[in-house]
Order: structure tokens, then sequence, then C-alpha cells
């Protein structure tokens, strides 16, 4: 459907959309796009066997960062192009809601906010 460099730019056009107040409290954060996710991030991500994955955040929740935490290396949210274009079925506007969603997501937990408590807050 769309091209590794088209589906990174729709990734930067959507977290460029994201509300500025947002924005503003995430630094030292990299946003990668991969075409699939590899069998380690799958096993990293605790995916059972037949499922996949949209994104993945590998970093320090700010939740969990102590006062000697700095020097580091940006925390890296990946995007995964083909699950997320299976997912949306070939229709752009949902593949745009899936990535975006995904964005979100993925920015949940670098502020400390687990799946299990996503689902409590109805974001699934």
């Amino acid at each position: 459907m769309l091209s590794a460099e088209q589906f990174e730019a729709l990734v930067m056009e959507i977290v460029a959309t994201l509300p500025p107040n947002l924005q503003s409290k995430i630094s030292n954060v990299e946003i990668l796009t991969k075409m699939w996710p590899s069998r380690a991030e799958l096993l990293e991500a605790g995916v059972p066997p037949g499922h996949t994955l949209f994104g993945l955040y590998q970093g320090v929740p700010l939740t969990e960062r102590g006062s000697g935490y700095h020097l580091v290396a940006p925390d890296i949210i990946t995007l995964y192009q083909g699950p997320l274009q299976a997912a949306a079925g070939g229709d752009l506007d949902v593949l745009r809601q899936e990535v975006r969603r995904t964005v979100l997501h993925e920015i949940a937990h670098y502020f400390g906010i687990s799946d299990e408590r996503l689902h409590e807050l109805g974001a699934y």
C-alpha cells in the first residue's frame, strides 16, 4: 500500500499533529518505523504465537526514572508497517487511525501507563 518512505512520512505527520502540551512533555524519544517486528521484539513484548505487534516502546518509563537518570540514549518507539497496513485492509483512513492509536499507546508506555491500565481506561 505505502512505500517505507511514505509510511514513515505518515507516522511523522501524525506525531506532528499531537497536542502541543503532550509533545512538550516528551523528550529524548526516537520514533522509528520497520516493516515487521523481529522474533526477539515479539518475545520482548510478550506477544503470543500467532499474534503480531503494531508498535513497541523500548526505554525507561518516566515513572521509573530516578535522580541518577541522565546522559542516556533515547527511548525508542517503533511502529511496524506490515501489521498496521494489514489491519487497515488497504484503507488509508483506517491506517491513519491505527497509526495514531498506536503512537498514543506507545507514548502512554513512555509515561508509565501499563497495558492493564490502558484496558481499565477503555483505550482498547
